[in-house]
């Protein structure tokens, strides 16, 4: 059981539990940070900021996590949505300094007399220190606005990236090899991604494509389904098995490398 630094106290609840249901599953997965890193596709610096509160994971990081450990990704994608808005609204309140806003002097007795004497300077003063604060107040706003819509711009690109999951109302689909070398790396025309995450019950083009790159590499499948089922997953463990990566059954960034730079068997 890893023993975990203290989380900083000025996060909100809701990413800090975000990182504690994390944490669990990394230590459910007895897998050590590099181990974790080499299934995730993301780097063992990146992990440990994420599980020491010092960056948020994006959605992608969550998905991989929550495929290594086993775990419901419903409620864990819905915990991450919501602490990614609190992450946001707390970047865009640390913007605005509270040093920046004008603090209202004690006055002396003297000062007081003077103020007394001048009335109007007193209401002067007022007055720019109310401008100021509505001002600081307008600007947290808008940036907090401009947060919001970059976060949804990156929720709308992160869904039409995500590899489908296999369904009852599937309908089979047979793809074409066309498998070409291009500046020394081998495409079969279904798809160019180098680091898309694959694995068990995934479809699509981007399974197709790793299929076809299986087949190339001399781990035939039959008919190219796009389908991620026990066969494909099988030719990607051998492939994993002979290139010395971790034999996970999992296509990552170091098994797209290999799938695309192998030799003909």
């Amino acid at each position: 059981m890893s023993r975990w630094k203290e989380l900083p106290a000025e996060l909100h609840p809701h990413i800090h539990q975000l990182i504690v249901r994390l944490r669990r599953l990394k230590d459910h997965s007895e897998l050590s940070t590099r181990q974790l890193a080499a299934k995730t596709g993301y780097s063992a610096r990146s992990w440990q900021r994420y599980l020491n509160g010092g960056a948020l994971p994006p959605r992608e990081a969550v998905e991989a996590i929550v495929r290594v450990g086993g775990d419901d990704p419903t409620r864990l994608l819905a915990l991450h949505e919501i602490a990614a808005e609190r992450w946001a609204e707390g970047r865009a309140a640390a913007t605005v300094s509270p040093e920046s806003t004008p603090s209202t002097p004690v006055p002396t007795h003297t000062e007081q007399h003077a103020y007394g004497c001048y009335p109007r300077v007193l209401v002067a003063v007022g007055a720019v220190a109310l401008v100021l604060s509505v001002s600081a107040a307008i600007l947290l706003a808008v940036q907090l606005a401009e947060t919001r819509t970059l976060l949804a711009d990156e929720r709308a690109r992160t869904v039409g990236v995500t590899p489908a999951i296999v369904s009852e109302s599937m309908v089979p689909v047979i793809y074409t090899c066309r498998v070409e070398q291009r500046d020394g790396l081998w495409y079969a025309g279904l798809s160019r991604t180098t680091d898309t995450i694959l694995a068990y019950t995934h479809i699509g083009p981007e399974v197709a494509e790793a299929q076809c790159l299986l087949d190339r590499a001399g781990f035939p499948l039959g008919e190219i389904d796009g389908v991620f089922g026990p066969k494909t997953q099988r030719a990607v463990q051998g492939i994993q098995k002979r290139d010395g990566l971790v034999v996970d059954g999992v296509i990552g960034p170091h098994t797209w490398k290999a799938l695309r730079e192998a030799a003909p068997k």
